[in-house]
C-alpha cells in the first residue's frame, strides 16, 4: 500500500543515509500489506529502480536484506519471489527430475525403457539443453537412469 513517503506516491526519489534500508523497509511493508502476496514475483530491478528513484545496486542491497530475512527467494529465470507460497517453485530441472522419477516409479517407464531424447524433453518442458542435462545427471547419480554412449539414456534394469 503506497504511503505518503512512498516515492511512487510523491514522485520523489528516496534520499538520506542508507537508502537501501529504506528500499528494504518499503518492499517489506508491501509484502506484509499483501500488495506482494506469497508466491508472487517482484517487479524487475529496473522497475524498482524507477519506482524508488535509486540505482540498481541500491535496490539489490535492499532486496538482499529481505532475502537474508527469508522474505524473498531468488528463482533462476523467474526473478525474486515472495517466500511462503507457490514460489517455493522448484528449479526447472527439479520439475523434470520429479516427472521422470514418477514415470519410473509408477511403471510407465519400465526397466530398460529408453527415456525421451534431450531434444524432446527440451520441447516438452520449454527449457534449455543444459537444464535437461542437469535433470538427467541427477537421475543418473540416483541410479535410476543409465547412459549408453551413442544410444541414449535408459531406465536402470
Amino acid at each position: 500500500m503506497p504511503t505518503a513517503t512512498d516515492p511512487v506516491t510523491t514522485g520523489r526519489p528516496l534520499t538520506g543515509g542508507r537508502v537501501y534500508t529504506q528500499v528494504a523497509d518499503q518492499v517489506r511493508e508491501r509484502i506484509r500489506s499483501g500488495e506482494f502476496p506469497s508466491g508472487s514475483v517482484l517487479p524487475s530491478e529496473a522497475k524498482l529502480c524507477q519506482a524508488f528513484g535509486v540505482a540498481r545496486n541500491t535496490v539489490r542491497r535492499g532486496l538482499a536484506i529481505l532475502e537474508d530475512e527469508g522474505l524473498l527467494v531468488t528463482v533462476p529465470s523467474m526473478g525474486r519471489v515472495v517466500a511462503g507460497g507457490p514460489a517455493a517453485v522448484p528449479y526447472r530441472y527439479e520439475m523434470i527430475v520429479a516427472w521422470l522419477r514418477e514415470q519410473i516409479e509408477c511403471g510407465d517407464l519400465a526397466p530398460g525403457a529408453a527415456l525421451a531424447s534431450e531434444a524432446e524433453l527440451r520441447r516438452q518442458f520449454g527449457v534449455s539443453r543444459n537444464t535437461v542435462r542437469q535433470a538427467l545427471s541427477v537421475l543418473e547419480r540416483e541410479g535410476l537412469v543409465v547412459a549408453q554412449h551413442g544410444r541414449g539414456r535408459f531406465v536402470r534394469p
